[in-house]
């Protein structure tokens, strides 16, 4: 009796010794529950910039043009050629709205001049066809001229383009600043500017279309003159003329 106690002692022994505890139990379970991506650490995605509006305007790729003010019904976003085609730069874009602002301005100037100086003689007795003004400029005042130009480009330049580091594989040379709205250089002396984002894209689209009619109506009065090398005033009274059922040359007959 006494052996057969040892024995089934020993036996309980064995199976004690493979019977897990209530720790490794448990152990095991998490494991078991456990996946290998638990102890990877997820790398921190950086939030996205923050960009400053400039004039109220947030550039926007999925929008025609970055979302420039400028278009108007009943053509709505007007590009046939192509220019602001999908994928182009934020750069180039602004790039191309500060040619067009500027050549609109410049030629509202040119087209005002137009009429004007071919209406009242200017100094230095300029008078005859717009197109023939310039070379009647005496010298002193044409270099006076072409030094305010170049001082008015040269400032433009300075506020809207970054200067140009140079070396091999800058991209700073015909880069504009981020911070710079095509067109606005800060000169405002009547206080125009709107300062509400409503307002100003209103305003800006009203100087586009003035600028964009004052380019085609200049570069008609300045084909016009190079066809007949009259003034503008003159060729309407001409059309008058014809249109009135009055020769146009009869003047010039009866002077014969």
């Amino acid at each position: 009796m006494f052996k057969i106690s040892i024995i089934a002692f020993g036996l309980l022994s064995c199976v004690g010794a493979f019977t897990p505890t209530p720790t490794t139990r448990y152990a095991t379970i998490n494991a078991l529950r456990s996946s290998p991506d638990d102890n990877v650490e997820e790398p921190e995605i950086p939030a996205a910039p923050v960009v400053e509006p400039i004039n109220g305007w947030v550039p926007d790729s999925s929008l025609p043009c970055y979302g420039l003010p400028g278009a108007i019904m009943p053509t709505g976003f007007f590009d046939p050629v192509g220019f602001t085609r999908s994928g182009i730069t934020l750069d180039d874009v602004k790039k191309y709205r500060e040619a067009e602002v500027q050549h609109g301005r410049v030629a509202m100037l040119a087209t005002v001049g137009y009429l004007a100086g071919e209406a009242v003689s200017g100094p230095f007795s300029i008078n005859g066809p717009a197109n023939d003004q310039l070379q009647q400029v005496p010298l002193p005042a044409f270099i006076i001229l072409t030094l305010f130009i170049a001082g008015v480009e040269l400032y433009r330049a300075t506020v809207g383009w970054i200067e140009p580091a140079g070396g091999p594989g800058s991209k700073t040379l015909w880069t504009l600043r981020e911070t710079y709205y095509p067109g606005d250089i800060g000169f405002d002396p009547l206080g125009l500017k709107p300062k509400d984002a409503k307002g100003f894209a209103t305003r800006q689209t009203k100087e586009l279309q003035n600028g964009r009619l004052a380019m085609l109506g200049w570069a008609g009065m300045c084909a016009q003159e190079l066809v007949n090398h009259k003034s503008i005033f003159e060729t309407l009274d001409f059309y008058q003329k014809v249109y009135s059922g009055v020769n146009p040359y009869e003047s010039i007959i009866d002077s014969m």
